[in-house]
């Protein structure tokens, strides 16, 4: 069977909500970041980390999400099966990595991001790293206006992996999201959805 090894409310949120959507058999292991448990899973020590039946393990969110979408094609969570659409959903699976979740590194960890341990200069840090979420959103936001979902083909793994990330924006930005009405409206097309619904109660529990 497949198991995800998770943090409660970490990207590993998407992971877990794309194999709710699968709706195929599967286990999830709640695990604390850089515990030995996660470290004998994945020596980086970080979620999420995917285990399939044979031992294989996959690590990165976006590269497990990539692989869910193609391997049960029949949830049609790729955003279409052409060569282009593969692309598009690439393309933002990546900027869910390389953009929008770093921007929160130095918001949930400003001492990594300065050698000033004085609470001025983290003050600092986090104001810059909210500055830049706020960007990113603003990013996504713009792509979303008139859209549904993140890809023309409909719903799909990259919105799955956009949740988590809303969900801090409307945690850490001091107007939530506000400014950003189209993530506004898949936060909450997301969030009541019935496998979100179960995943984030499972999270909870």
């Amino acid at each position: 069977m497949t198991t995800l090894f998770y943090s409660p409310g970490a990207c590993s949120l998407a992971v877990h909500i794309t194999l709710e959507w699968i709706g195929s058999p599967y286990e999830a292991v709640r695990v604390k970041t850089g515990s030995a448990e996660l470290k004998a899973v994945n020596p980086s020590g970080a979620v999420p980390a995917l285990r399939e039946d044979d031992g294989w393990v996959l690590t990165q969110a976006g590269a497990i999400l990539e692989y869910l979408a193609a391997k049960h094609g029949g949830a049609r969570l790729d955003g279409g099966g052409d060569l282009r659409s593969r692309a598009e959903l690439h393309r933002w699976c990546s900027f869910m990595t390389s953009d929008l979740h770093a921007a929160f590194w130095p918001v949930f960890m400003p001492a990594r991001y300065t050698t000033d341990s004085s609470d001025a200069a983290r003050a600092a840090v986090i104001a810059a790293g909210l500055a830049l979420v706020r960007k990113q959103i603003g990013v996504l936001d713009a792509h979303l206006a008139g859209r549904e979902w993140i890809l023309d083909g409909g719903r799909s793994v990259a919105d799955a992996y956009a949740f988590p990330m809303i969900r801090w924006a409307r945690a850490k930005l001091d107007d939530g999201l506000v400014a950003f009405p189209h993530v506004q409206a898949l936060h909450d097309r997301l969030a009541a959805d019935p496998a979100v619904q179960t995943v984030l109660e499972r999270e909870r529990g």
